[in-house]
């Protein structure tokens, strides 16, 4: 009789804990932790909105307790806490996790474009797997930024860890949708590249408006100074 078990798929004692999840995505940067990451099956689109949401209203919290003294002083500090989770917080949090949604949506639509196989849903969860921890990282960051003479050494760790984190979401787009250096890189920068050529053309057309406007009104003066 054959050995029937030999065939069957290997059982896993279970998806990861978030936490574990978002320390694979930031220490073990290679295709394979990405891969891993967009076949679980808690990778949700909606899981990753709730991440970043989340994500969104510490960040906000904690700058404000570096600088927000001025509401502080008005209401007290735990007034002032609670005037800016409901007021501001929480309306920061909404647009910050539209944007997200829609960055996601834009890079993964190119990386269909160039033969990914993967889905927003995976793309989504991905990109806040490694995201999400930078930025309450980065909040805490932000909070040591504070104190005197050393604010200027945690500031370069900030920038130094966005470039890092920039490096991942490459090769997490690579490892999502199984295509090569190229597509991966293209998918990441071609929207920021299209939206910044949009933006230079808005300038530049406003500059142009704006200067001939600026002439016409510099040439009625000079007609009205010298009749």
């Amino acid at each position: 009789m054959s050995d029937q078990s030999s065939n069957a798929p290997m059982m896993t004692a279970g998806s990861p804990s978030f936490f574990q999840t978002w320390i694979n995505a930031l220490t073990k940067p290679d295709e394979k932790t990405y891969s891993e990451i967009a076949a679980s099956p808690n990778a949700k689109a909606t899981t990753a909105y709730l991440w970043v949401f989340l994500s969104f209203i510490v960040t906000y919290l904690i700058t404000f307790l570096v600088g927000g003294a001025t509401i502080r002083d008005r209401f007290g500090l735990v007034g002032a806490w609670l005037v800016n989770l409901l007021c501001y917080a929480l309306i920061l949090a909404a647009i910050g996790t539209l944007f997200f949604a829609i960055d996601v949506a834009i890079n993964q639509w190119i990386a269909k474009m160039f033969g990914g196989k993967g889905t927003f849903d995976q793309m989504a969860y991905t990109f806040a797997s490694i995201s999400v921890p930078y930025s309450l990282v980065s909040s805490v960051f932000i909070l040591l930024s504070a104190i005197p003479f050393v604010d200027f050494f945690f500031r370069i760790l900030i920038g130094l860890a966005g470039l890092y984190i920039l490096v991942l979401e490459i090769i997490a787009v690579k490892g999502v949708n199984q295509f090569g250096w190229g597509a991966a890189v293209g998918s990441l920068f071609i929207p920021g590249l299209v939206v910044g050529i949009f933006c230079c053309c808005l300038l530049i057309a406003f500059g142009a408006a704006m200067g001939s406007s600026i002439g016409n009104i510099f040439s009625t003066i000079n007609q009205s100074l010298n009749p």
